[in-house]
């Protein structure tokens, strides 16, 4: 059976490996969609619809989440299925397109996980690196940078900065190091610094640690739940300096939309983040090497008081429209037609 369509004008039929846009979806796979030109018609996942529906191209974001479910014999299902939607694309000769947001999990589940995600990886025809810096594979890399989020935002009240105001958002996970940048902050013996989290935690125990410290220090104060927009936008705005102390740090949509919003950066080392440092100017993004320490956080707030007003960081490498027409002609080079989409 083929599913493959030969219309002259580039239209195809796209089912992304993620549910349909809502409230809480990232906000990078909302502007994605709403990016692609007319003729790639859009279609979300099911099960159902990848096992038994027509499409032209599967277009996988973080496919360890096919795999995974709270309960273990929905966890089986799961795998039994990835299994049959496998042997669905390769009949068909359906090609898939993955886009590399990391390279590999943030959290391992097993040795069956692995070879589904190993089996996976080798029915993937064309990969979407967001960022030059991850390696190319094989058989054919596109470079599709990640999108700003200066239209997402735009028109949403932004506060001015409070002097000595520190921010970590998004959601709280281990390798995020948020127990790190707590410790720093009962290390700096400064009280006209404080700091600011915001994000749901995504597991109890890094919860309560952020609780056991907003009692600890009257510094520290905490919103642990999604927030929407508006209020992300407020925080995120109020905040001199956003602290992302992560363990593993390679592509990071928090980092872009600290820029989007105009707020300096203090993160790890990484050749990701050294990229983007170059790419968006000086001033707005603080790389540092080894442990965060108290100290670092008091020189950076010191550093980031001398950029110069009137700045923005330099996004105009990412807009949308054009990584909407970059992802339509890597779903056609992915079918052999039309031409490839390296940037």
């Amino acid at each position: 059976m083929s599913v493959r369509r030969k219309d002259a004008d580039g239209s195809l039929v796209v089912l992304f490996s993620t549910e349909q846009a809502r409230a809480t979806t990232n906000p990078y796979l909302t502007q994605l969609y709403r990016s692609l030109p007319l003729p790639v018609e859009q279609r979300h996942f099911s099960m159902r619809a990848a096992l038994l529906s027509r499409y032209d191209v599967l277009h996988l974001h973080w496919p360890e989440y096919l795999l995974r479910h709270p309960g273990r014999l929905g966890t089986w299902a799961k795998r039994l299925c990835a299994l049959l939607l496998l042997a669905r694309l390769r009949l068909c000769r359906t090609p898939v397109v993955r886009t590399l947001h990391n390279l590999q999990p943030h959290e391992s589940h097993g040795a069956i996980e692995r070879w589904l995600l190993a089996r996976i990886d080798r029915a993937t025809r064309r990969w979407i690196r967001i960022n030059a810096t991850t390696p190319a594979r094989a058989p054919a890399t596109d470079t599709i940078l990640h999108g700003h989020y200066r239209d997402w935002f735009a028109g949403l009240p932004r506060p001015a900065p409070e002097r000595g105001r520190l921010l970590h958002f998004g959601l709280l996970r281990r390798y995020k190091g948020v127990e790190a940048l707590l410790a720093a902050m009962h290390g700096l013996d400064d009280r006209g610094v404080q700091l600011r989290i915001c994000g749901r935690p995504a597991d109890d125990a890094i919860g309560q640690a952020v609780q056991d410290a907003c009692r600890r220090d009257p510094r520290i104060s905490a919103e642990l739940a999604y927030v929407d927009d508006a209020t992300l936008a407020r925080e995120v705005g109020l905040a001199e300096l956003v602290v992302l102390p992560y363990r593993q740090m390679h592509n990071s949509g928090t980092l872009l939309l600290a820029l989007s919003l105009e707020r300096p950066v203090l993160a790890p080392w990484s050749e990701a983040n050294a990229a983007i440092a170059d790419e968006v100017g000086p001033g707005w993004v603080h790389l540092y090497d080894g442990e965060l320490e108290p100290a670092l956080l008091a020189r950076t707030l010191a550093w980031v008081r001398n950029v110069p007003r009137g700045t923005v960081p330099d996004l105009s490498r990412r807009d949308w429209d054009a990584i909407g027409r970059q992802h339509h002609r890597s779903y056609l080079a992915a079918l052999g037609r039309g031409v490839e989409a390296r940037a």
